[in-house]
């Protein structure tokens, strides 16, 4: 079956998050415009033309930093996604499904039950939510000083900066102590923030991820065999 598939695969609530999201979404359409204007300016720059003078075009310079600085950020989200985005399982038993609708600890206490909440957060589009509880718990288990520090800024842009698009829904009390730990960032820098992520997943999103067909679709299926 095609939910018990999705279990061999590396694998999100608020209606506010969906909204912001949608805006931020449309925001940044216009920004095409200028680059596509940018882009046939230096078309018609005669420069870019001339075989004779390539090696002192500056346009050709702007085209290879630009290309690198791509091939940079391709490569640091390639990273990204292999430490925070791939979280392998196994397929789940019945027993293991039937526990989730009872208890959202249960859910969350495996990857398998973390996979299949994943699944449900996408279509909420509120699946930020567990990526950053994911994030906090991979820096938990860091102890490399130099890393931690790396890591505590990736968080920090992808889910706290309000600025991302997959900034999480995080309380004023909160943020400022985000704000002063960034001072000395540590495995903990998130801690609270996580809690009240976690709490917040499990009081908005996981009732209505019981009762979703995601859920239930999936327990019929094992209930079947």
């Amino acid at each position: 079956p095609f939910l018990l598939s999705l279990f061999k695969q590396p694998m999100g609530s608020e209606r506010m998050e969906m909204r912001k999201r949608q805006m931020s979404s449309q925001q940044e359409l216009p920004s095409s415009t200028p680059l596509k204007q940018g882009a046939e300016t230096r078309g018609s720059n005669a420069c870019c033309f001339c075989w004779c003078c390539c090696c002192s075009c500056s346009c050709l310079t702007v085209r290879n930093e630009d290309r690198d600085e791509k091939a940079r950020h391709a490569f640091h989200e390639v990273r990204r996604e292999d430490i925070l985005y791939c979280e392998e399982s196994s397929n789940p038993t019945l027993e293991e499904v039937s526990a989730w609708g009872q208890s959202f600890d249960a859910l969350m206490a495996t990857a398998t039950g973390r996979n299949a909440f994943r699944e449900f957060l996408r279509t909420e589009f509120s699946e930020e939510n567990m990526l950053f509880w994911l994030a906090c718990e991979d820096l938990k288990k860091e102890t490399n000083k130099s890393v931690i520090e790396e890591k505590v800024r990736l968080i920090y842009e992808d889910y706290i900066s309000i600025l991302s698009p997959k900034e999480v829904s995080l309380d004023s009390r909160v943020r400022e102590v985000i704000n002063r730990n960034m001072v000395e960032p540590s495995q903990h820098t998130f801690d609270d923030a996580q809690i009240q992520i976690y709490t917040l997943m499990h009081r908005d999103s996981y009732p209505r991820f019981v009762n979703s067909q995601i859920y239930k679709a999936l327990l019929q299926s094992l209930s079947d065999t």
